[in-house]
């Protein structure tokens, strides 16, 4: 029976690429110079440090640029806003978005019911099954998931006939 997952995964080695790139920038670029802004990447959340909010707000579109270049989803952060921690720094922290929480594979889990297509959805933990008789059925499913806004990048897996 035809099959596939819905997944949401980071590739960490990019996400990691990206913030060392970010950091080597940061370092060269001349409006940065005497602000001590570093780009730090811990298990799962990426912290972006510096003098003052504009020159943290500035690291965060370098940070976004480069994970734009490695082919990384800017949905893989969740929204972390630059604000000021004292001592004349400033900080934004952003969390890293892996695996589909229950509350999102609920909503996708309906949406796909929604469409009455004879297909069946599970819940696996953090990602979804969807198994059908027909293959139409399932790239119907893909597609409509793919329309949904989502704030998570989602892949779709072992897709298999």
């Amino acid at each position: 029976m035809p099959s596939f997952d819905i997944v949401s995964e980071v590739d960490t080695q990019e996400v990691r690429n990206a913030v060392d790139q970010s950091n080597r920038e940061v370092i060269n670029r001349y409006d940065f110079k005497d602000t001590n802004t570093h780009v730090t990447l811990g298990d799962t959340s990426i912290t972006i440090e510096s003098s003052t909010v504009d020159r943290v707000g500035a690291a965060i579109d370098v940070l976004q640029s480069k994970l734009i270049k490695r082919g990384v989803s800017l949905k893989t952060l969740s929204a972390g806003e630059p604000r000021e921690i004292g001592g004349q720094r400033a900080h934004a922290v952003f969390q890293l978005n892996a695996g589909i929480d229950q509350d999102h594979a609920k909503t996708i889990s309906k949406h796909i019911r929604d469409l009455k297509l004879k297909v069946q959805v599970q819940i696996q933990g953090d990602q979804l099954r969807v198994t059908g008789k027909k293959r139409d059925d399932l790239q119907t499913a893909m597609a409509a998931v793919k329309e949904m806004d989502l704030p998570l990048p989602l892949q779709f897996t072992n897709f298999r006939d």
